[in-house]
């Protein structure tokens, strides 16, 4: 636990001074009662069980006042809470060598029947949206809250040549972000020819410039890239999960197939297939989400299970100053109701 206000925590020094007041009214009293005729009259009145319970009310509210002190403080925790995730894109690689039988029946049913049991755990509130990706990507279904569209999307996927992870993230950022200016061209150094600007620019130029915030802090979406071999072509994957971590988006990287590879003929080609830890696990790193393998179609379903718990539950640190303020009403109610019903007076 940890504290917003630690300095207010300097405020329980008190404590020790109201205890050491409590004991010199007792003695007081105790002085008065000497008063009497015989002091064993006073203890006989007073049995061991009620010189105990006049304790109790001020105990209860010595509690409470140090409750109240550590409120001041804003305490803070780690604390699991519902998630706020409202879209969710998945990535999913199409290229050929997703036609693999290492992970039975092949990696691409595989990975279409764990993605669709995700889906069908998700929130109904949740957003889903669907990115391809082999040699180029696409968007083969845009955010929504339909099960049936998002599952016929990913039922549609045909294999295609080459892998373009990193314009898969990117059409997956874009996704998210429809009014950014994302595009392929720039990863690559591209530069659009100069031109005189047009009066529909003077509203884009009047836009706030983007502003970078911290990795991982976008609470309102993430995104789920599946792959099972190395980039060959388009942009530089850790480069476009830099952009993604500008923007606080969480992607959760996960790798499917063996890490010694397999060979594969696809289209004429032969090919040995490795799976890309390292990159997957820099991206997952970089944007602060998740690294996960899959080499087995029981795992991938395990792997989905827990994005799905991670997603619709989150822990993160927050405050919980209205507990601590909760417990020391508590505990002061508590103290007065036990000294009027006890001894007909408060403390």
């Amino acid at each position: 636990m940890t504290f917003i206000w630690p300095q207010m925590l300097w405020l329980l020094v008190l404590i020790p001074i109201l205890i050491a007041a409590y004991v010199l009214v007792l003695r007081r009293r105790k002085k008065a009662a000497l008063r009497y005729a015989s002091l064993s009259i006073v203890k006989e009145a007073m049995g061991a069980g009620q010189r105990i319970r006049r304790h109790v009310p001020p105990l209860l509210f010595l509690l409470a006042l140090v409750a109240l002190i550590v409120s001041i403080a804003r305490p803070a925790a780690v604390v699991t809470l519902p998630s706020q995730q409202q879209t969710i894109i998945l990535a999913i690689d199409v290229s050929g060598s997703m036609r693999a039988t290492d992970v039975a029946p092949t990696r691409l049913e595989a990975a279409q029947a764990a993605a669709k049991a995700f889906v069908e755990k998700q929130p109904r509130t949740t957003r889903v949206g669907v990115v391809s990706f082999a040699g180029t990507a696409a968007v083969a279904q845009a955010p929504t809250e339909n099960r049936r569209d998002i599952i016929a999307a990913i039922d549609r996927f045909q294999v295609q040549r080459a892998t373009a992870i990193g314009s898969g993230l990117l059409v997956s950022l874009a996704t998210l972000f429809p009014d950014a200016d994302l595009s392929i061209g720039p990863m690559f150094g591209e530069r659009t020819p100069a031109r005189r600007p047009l009066p529909s620019d003077r509203t884009e130029q009047q836009k706030k410039p983007f502003e970078p915030v911290p990795p991982g802090s976008y609470s309102s979406a993430a995104i789920i890239l599946l792959t099972d071999g190395q980039s060959t072509m388009g942009p530089d994957p850790v480069e476009v999960a830099k952009l993604a971590a500008e923007r606080g988006v969480r992607v959760y990287t996960v790798g499917i197939g063996t890490r010694e590879g397999e060979i594969i003929h696809f289209e004429g080609w032969t090919m040995r297939v490795r799976l890309d830890e390292d990159t997957l696990k820099q991206i997952a790193d970089i944007t602060r989400g998740e690294y996960f393998n899959a080499g087995t179609a029981d795992e991938l379903i395990r792997v989905y299970e827990t994005l799905n718990t991670r997603l619709v539950l989150e822990q993160k640190e927050t405050e919980i100053t209205a507990l601590f303020s909760a417990g020391a009403a508590l505990l002061a109610v508590i103290s007065g109701l036990l000294s009027l019903l006890w001894f007909n007076r408060l403390l």
